[in-house]
């Protein structure tokens, strides 16, 4: 069997020793190169052929965000993990990074007190990330934070997918659109929201990321998009034409009340690993509006939403999926399509147009950033 070749980037001699050790302690993964900084990246890229590049954000010469500028004006298209700090100077770094041309993002260990406990953070969060970004046949994807004895989701090389019967619009149309994605999703949500209109429903957003990351998200896409795009708060009213995102380490619920639908927040433990977790707001979605609620899975890694799009389709809601070619990693909306809840499954730049006609809005958004 292949093993993943790793180069590992960072000026930091101490964090390249962690990740380089954590790494060649994983039978399937081989560290073939470390540089620097990203000047010794992009070269180091060339000569090595790596399979996927771990990259430092803050590094002389030339930083983390330039390199991948550069290795993607190359034509490269391999995957490169970023490492960054949990503060909002990092969060924005990361989120350039990421619009650069970067795959995924792990943050780095902070007040955990221990070489021991950094390893294992590092660990769990960059492995299963490699394993999905470089998929190999028979390597087992570990679900985010899966430990050894945890379930795994296997590589396939031919998903099997069948899709649902398309439902027709509830008869006072739809009330709800929800979206589920991880792993690739701050640029895929980029562009979808990018091609929509103001829509004539609120629209509830799970992405995976931590506190302050998920702020910044949302106002990096309030500048970007036609729609309003809020963090959502406690007992927020979720109004038509404004978009909603999840706060990091908060699970994000639509409830009904008197005065309409409003975004719930809550600390329960996190499902599939995560919290916010598409599961919770998938399901919160069905016993807020019943069957009037769209949902849609974007690239993600795991299986968070596959059992909320279970309830969609029981209550008779409808679903949609980002395809395979177009998804960073086609895990999370793979599983829904595997498990035969998808109605459709789309390219990304498909999307828009299928929600557009689902929710009987009149106009599309001419470029990312109308406003």
């Amino acid at each position: 069997m292949d093993k993943i070749k790793v180069l590992v980037v960072d000026d930091s001699v101490v964090i390249r020793r962690l990740v380089t050790d954590l790494l060649r302690a994983d039978p399937g993964i081989e560290v073939v190169g470390t540089a620097v900084n990203g000047r010794a990246a992009v070269e180091k890229v060339q000569a090595l052929a790596p399979d996927l590049v771990t990259m430092d954000i803050e590094m002389p010469e030339v930083d983390g965000i330039e390199a991948v500028r550069r290795i993607r004006a190359t034509g490269s298209r391999i995957p490169i993990i970023m490492f960054s700090t949990l503060t909002e100077r990092g969060a924005v770094a990361t989120l350039d990074a990421l619009a650069a041309g970067a795959s995924d993002y792990v943050a780095k260990p902070a007040n955990v007190g221990s070489v021991t406990r950094s390893m294992d953070q590092v660990r769990d969060a960059l492995i299963p990330r490699i394993r999905s970004l470089v998929p190999r046949l028979g390597h087992p994807a570990p679900l985010p934070g899966a430990g050894a004895t945890t379930a795994t989701v296997t590589v396939t090389a031919t998903p099997t997918v069948q899709l649902r019967d398309p439902r027709p619009a509830p008869p006072g149309g739809h009330e709800l659109l929800v979206i589920g994605s991880s792993t690739g999703g701050p640029e895929a949500l980029g562009t979808l929201l990018g091609a929509l209109p103001v829509l004539p429903v609120p629209v509830a957003i799970v992405q995976h990321m931590p506190p302050v990351f998920t702020q910044q998200l949302a106002a990096r896409l309030d500048r970007r998009v036609a729609a309003r795009v809020v963090e959502a708060e406690q007992g927020q009213p979720l109004l038509p034409g404004s978009v909603y995102i999840a706060p990091g380490d908060r699970h994000l619920l639509v409830a009904r009340s008197g005065r309409g639908l409003v975004a719930r927040l809550s600390q329960d433990p996190p499902e599939n690993y995560c919290r916010p977790a598409v599961d919770v707001l998938f399901r919160s979605a069905v016993e807020a509006v019943g069957g009037a609620v769209l949902a849609a899975v974007l690239t993600g890694m795991g299986q968070d939403g596959r059992r909320g799009a279970q309830v969609v389709v029981d209550a008779g809601g409808s679903v949609v999926v980002q395809d395979r070619a177009t998804s960073v990693v086609w895990g999370m909306p793979g599983a829904v399509a595997q498990a035969g809840l998808a109605e459709q499954v789309l390219a990304l730049p498909e999307i828009a147009t299928e929600l557009v006609q689902r929710l009987g809005a009149t106009r599309c958004a001419v470029a990312a950033g109308a406003r």
